[in-house]
């Protein structure tokens, strides 16, 4: 994870030491994909199979041929910023949107019940 990819180089150098030391899928998240020196490099390591995908926001603007890249992933985060801009624009606290843990309570749960509802149907067959 790193706040932004510019030339690529240090991410790239992370994910072949990666490699170097046994990680079967290397996968990169960052918040703004500049990519300022092209997408060659990323191109070429992805063919290596030095990294598998790469994530980042749309919090910035993306080049168009970025979308078309099998190794990149966009990051919808307009929902989130809708959240914040709301929440602010009511005078509320923004920590309980900062705090994950009930969502991830909220999701482990409906996973749970998905997990059970499975097991029942293999069981009753």
């Amino acid at each position: 994870m790193d706040d932004m990819i510019a030339s690529g180089e240090s991410m790239i150098d992370v994910c072949k030491q990666l490699k170097d030391k046994g990680a079967n899928r290397v996968f990169c998240f960052t918040t703004f994909g500049l990519f300022t020196e092209g997408f060659d490099k990323f191109d070429q390591s992805a063919k290596e199979g030095v990294f598998d995908k790469i994530f980042t926001t749309n919090l910035i603007y993306r080049r168009p041929e970025l979308a078309t890249k099998p190794w990149y992933v966009e990051v919808n985060m307009c929902k989130y910023v809708a959240y914040l801009i709301d929440t602010l624009n009511n005078d509320a606290s923004i920590s309980t949107l900062l705090n994950p843990v009930k969502r991830i309570h909220t999701l482990m749960e409906k996973h749970r019940k998905e997990l059970a509802s499975q097991l029942k149907i293999e069981f009753d067959d």
